[in-house]
Formats: C-alpha cells, sequence, structure tokens
C-alpha cells in the first residue's frame, strides 16, 4: 500500500539520526515532504556524542534520494522561536502542514533522586517534555489552518509508563508527554487533529550502543560491549529480542499518521517487544 501519506508535509524534531531519521525516510517512502530539524551539537550534561551537522545533511540526502523535497536547519526545542522559525519557513517552501512528529529527546545519565544533579533534571525536562510542548505550539497553527485535519505523534517511552529506577529525570518528561498528549488529543479534536504516543522498549540507535549504556546495564563490567548488554536488555522484553530497529518505530508512527489510523486519538502504543507485560 504505497503513497500512505501522499501529498502531505511532516515536520519532524530529532530528525538527524537514529529514530527521526527513520521518520523522515519512512513518510517519505510513503509520499510525504520533510520539514526536519536536530540540535547537531552537544549538550553538556549528555555524556554520549550528540548529533552533527553530517548526521542532518545524511538524513536530508536520504530522503532526496527517494524523491521527496527536505527543508533541514538547526534547531534546539528548547528555542521556541528557533522551531517556529523552521517550521514557518517550511511551509513557506512546501506549502502545507499534516503531520508533526515530536521526536527529539535526550539520553542522559541519572542517579537516585535525592542524588540527582538540578542541571542534569532541568536539561532533561526542558528537551523530553517542554520540546515536545514546543513542537505543538509551532506545528498546530499550521495544522489547523490548512483545514484538512492532521496528526501528532510525541515520542515517549516504555518508561513513560512505568517507572525505573536512577532515571527519574528521564521517566518524569516521558510520563509527562502523555499528559500532554492526552491533552492535546481533547482540544484539537474539533480540528480533526489526532493526537497519540509512542513508547518504544530499547532501540538500536545511538541513543542505546554507547558506553554509557553498556556500563548502565552492565555496572559489574569494567568496559562492557553491546554483546555484554544485549542479554540484560532482552530480559526487559517479553520476546526474544534485546532491542528493536528504529524503522520499526518508524513503522508505527506511519501507521498513526495515515488515515489507517484516522480514528485513532489519545493512544498510548507501545512497540515494546512486550516490555509492557513484564
Amino acid at each position: 500500500m504505497a503513497g500512505r501519506v501522499e501529498g502531505k508535509v511532516a515536520f519532524i524534531t530529532g530528525a538527524a539520526r537514529g529514530q527521526g531519521r527513520a521518520h523522515a525516510v519512512r513518510l517519505a517512502q510513503e509520499g510525504a515532504d520533510i520539514i526536519a530539524v536536530d540540535i547537531c551539537e552537544q549538550v553538556d550534561t549528555v555524556q554520549i556524542p550528540m548529533s552533527t551537522p553530517e548526521d542532518l545533511d545524511e538524513t536530508v540526502a536520504q530522503v532526496k534520494a527517494l524523491g521527496r523535497r527536505i527543508i533541514a536547519s538547526k534547531a534546539d526545542v528548547r528555542d521556541l522561536d528557533a522551531l517556529k522559525a523552521a517550521v514557518d519557513e517550511g511551509v513557506t517552501q512546501l506549502g502545507r502542514l499534516d503531520i508533526a512528529i515530536a521526536n527529539a529527546g535526550l539520553a542522559a545519565p541519572g542517579a537516585q533522586i535525592e542524588r540527582m544533579n538540578p542541571k542534569l533534571w532541568k536539561d532533561s525536562i526542558d528537551v523530553n517534555l517542554t520540546g515536545v510542548y514546543h513542537t505543538a505550539q509551532a506545528s498546530i497553527p499550521h495544522i489547523v489552518e490548512g483545514g484538512r485535519g492532521g496528526s501528532i505523534v510525541i515520542t515517549s517511552s516504555v518508561g513513560g509508563l512505568k517507572a525505573h529506577p536512577h532515571v527519574g529525570n528521564y521517566v518524569s518528561a516521558k510520563h509527562g508527554v502523555v499528559g500532554l498528549m492526552r491533552t492535546l488529543a481533547v482540544e484539537l479534536a474539533q480540528h480533526s487533529i489526532r493526537v497519540n504516543s509512542l513508547h518504544p522498549t530499547q532501540v538500536n540507535t545511538p541513543m542505546l550502543i554507547n558506553d554509557m549504556t553498556f556500563r548502565m546495564f552492565r555496572p559489574d563490567l569494567e568496559n562492557p560491549t553491546a554483546e555484554d548488554m544485549a542479554p540484560v536488555s532482552q530480559m526487559m522484553n517479553a520476546l526474544p529480542v534485546p532491542w528493536v530497529e528504529a524503522e520499526d518505530i518508524a513503522n508505527a508512527a506511519l501507521f498513526l499518521v495515515s488515515d489507517e489510523a484516522r480514528y485513532i486519538t489519545g493512544v498510548t502504543l507501545p512497540v515494546d517487544a512486550g516490555a509492557m507485560l513484564k
């Protein structure tokens, strides 16, 4: 079933790599043009390498190779003015906006709440929660103005539906976006704009496959690897896999923004290999 979002325009945050790039490419395969943003620089509380301008260039190249248009720019989701400028410019060039995927997020170290660095807490909330609010504010006026309805998808996590110790900064933000999603679903229903959230388990992207995460899963080892982490990661899922692929999340996002999901709104959709069963 090709062309499931033919002629539509999607705004995607965190699009330089990982899940964001997968969303951009998957929607482009199905006929959408893309407005893409990413911070493309390091946040000082994040211990893993973050996206680069070259990563965003690669997303642009992959979308263009599919024959679709893409307007890409460097923008921090913590900066509402920068997001609005990116969306405004994209709509000016592409003519409309139908879809927003609030995907940008931080993978940051954690600690017990009483010991957590306040800067670490603030960065996690500012990007993972307030960044979604900013994405909505920048996108909604354009989708409403189009008068055709639309869809907003928010990337949460299984950590947005249940607790994990020592990452209260991440869990709190990812729970918070569920409340934001449900509020938006109610507020925007009159405009036929649907709002849903995705809740992945571990995903095979640079946010997972890095030394910080290896040590988080295997603190018993001095220099753990992905192979060392995999058995522990698999224990968190019901299905016999340690993680899923970014394309698995992109396929779920495509479904939610397509007409196949035209009456689905306010839903928390796990793509979790059964993690929520455990």
